[in-house]
């Protein structure tokens, strides 16, 4: 059985429309103008990536002012534990929640459940004023987010077409770069602006920024919620005792289907090494950049900026993989990456190293991140999406777990946050070996 066939059983399951999703060469399909469903699904990525760019820049440096009030200065190792512990806890929920959610209705209910728990906790960032509480209820924040997120990914598969995939998961990226930006400026405003004109501490209007970034993400996630439908699924909501009771079972049996088939399980390898550079760049660069001496507003303009550059890099990485394929391009950010970390290790020192850092990472963040969502889509069965994008969330958050661990553990033990970067180029190469190995089912010889 090929990734993209369903199992017979599975497929008498499906509602009529669902064979729509079935894989297509056609490329006048590939060049349209995205539909209605397509829109909505990428604008949930407008608005949770408010609170992915708000916990890359300002979290941070609110984190590490908390942490200083207390007379602590370990922000590298701190955050690192802290990302870990988030990434930990959505690696061990997923598959399981993944397997139920693939039965008929579940999805939703499961998105939903994470999505409000994201949004919730992100207006309680405001309530913690040391560090540890604070930290706790970023956690949960974090949770919230990532949980929904291995539920939006699988809604992918039920909005578009095969070989729609990488131009609609690339617009996801690139509008979610672009669109962050509104509320970032908002509260960046609000931060800065706020002592002079509202008479607020800085501490206030960071907290009152948390506000708003849980009711732009709020906003942008109700055009998804009324319009998602389900297309895709391995049993009705009548057999929902069933399909619970035979969750450890079908995630044993999803395992031994992902390892017969290679080039799947080859790229899940290197998606797990390659990720993790990307997650750890992303979650820790502002703390690296904090611990170097380099100033905040430096930092948060910088990756102000890097939004701006990603957006258009984004949609062009979704342009190029139908020329030259999403594995092509994938390869090629992968290989960018372990520049831009050898050049953290070695030559970041100021905010100038910063700013170049900033800007290669919006140059090939969002396409590699959009491409491996899509192409991991391409070559698994439709009916068991969510069981599988659990699987690729395990991969990735495990990922992330070694990443943000391997940082803060090297920089913890040496003193020496540049080697704990550093350690990250390992993966990379190993990254580079599987995908050079894989051979790639979406291409026809």
């Amino acid at each position: 059985m090929t990734p993209s066939e369903p199992e017979p059983e599975a497929a008498s399951r499906r509602p009529p429309q669902s064979s729509n999703n079935g894989a297509t060469t056609s490329g006048k399909n590939q060049t349209a103008r995205m539909t209605s469903a397509e829109k909505k699904w990428v604008i949930y990525d407008v608005g949770n990536s408010a609170f992915v760019l708000m916990s890359t820049a300002v979290v941070p440096i609110y984190a590490n002012s908390l942490l200083k009030a207390a007379g602590r200065t370990d922000i590298v190792s701190t955050w690192g534990y802290a990302q870990t512990i988030a990434s930990l806890i959505i690696a061990l929920l997923m598959p399981i929640l993944g397997s139920i959610a693939d039965v008929q209705g579940m999805k939703i209910r499961f998105f939903i459940g994470f999505f409000g728990t994201g949004v919730i906790t992100t207006c309680a960032l405001a309530l913690p004023l040391t560090w540890l509480p604070f930290l706790i209820v970023y956690v949960i924040a974090t949770i919230g987010l990532n949980g929904s997120l291995t539920f939006y990914d699988s809604m992918l598969i039920d909005t578009t077409t095969n070989d729609r995939m990488d131009k609609v998961s690339s617009h996801g990226f690139g509008w979610g770069y672009i669109g962050s930006t509104i509320p970032f400026m908002l509260c960046l405003a609000l931060i800065f602006g706020g002592p002079h004109t509202l008479g607020w501490s800085t501490a206030a209007c960071t907290r009152a920024s948390f506000l708003i970034v849980a009711v732009w993400w709020l906003i942008f996630t109700i055009p998804l919620l009324t319009s998602y439908r389900q297309r895709h699924y391995r049993t009705t909501a009548d057999h929902m005792g069933e399909a619970i009771h035979g969750t450890l079972h079908e995630i044993g049996t999803t395992f031994r289907n992902i390892m017969r088939n290679k080039p799947l399980w080859m790229f899940m390898i290197a998606f797990f090494l390659y990720i993790d550079a990307v997650n750890t760049v992303i979650s820790m660069s502002t703390s690296y950049g904090t611990q170097l001496g380099i100033d905040s507003t430096q930092l948060v303009i910088a990756l102000l900026v890097t939004q701006f550059v990603a957006f258009p890099c984004s949609l062009a990485y979704g342009r190029l993989a139908r020329i030259f394929s999403a594995k092509t391009m994938i390869v090629a950010g992968v290989v960018a990456y372990m520049c831009i970390v050898l050049f953290a290790a070695f030559f970041l020192r100021s905010a100038t190293e910063f700013w170049i850092l900033a800007i290669s990472v919006g140059v090939f963040q969002g396409g590699i991140q959009a491409l491996s969502r899509s192409y991991y889509g391409k070559l698994i069965p439709k009916n068991r999406a969510n069981e599988y994008y659990g699987f690729y969330d395990v991969f990735g958050k495990t990922a992330s777990i070694l990443g943000t661990l391997l940082v803060a553990t090297i920089t913890s033990a040496t003193g020496n946050p540049s080697i704990g970067v550093l350690s990250i180029a390992i993966l990379l190469t190993g990254a580079l070996v599987f995908l050079t190995l894989q051979k790639d089912p979406t291409v026809k010889p």
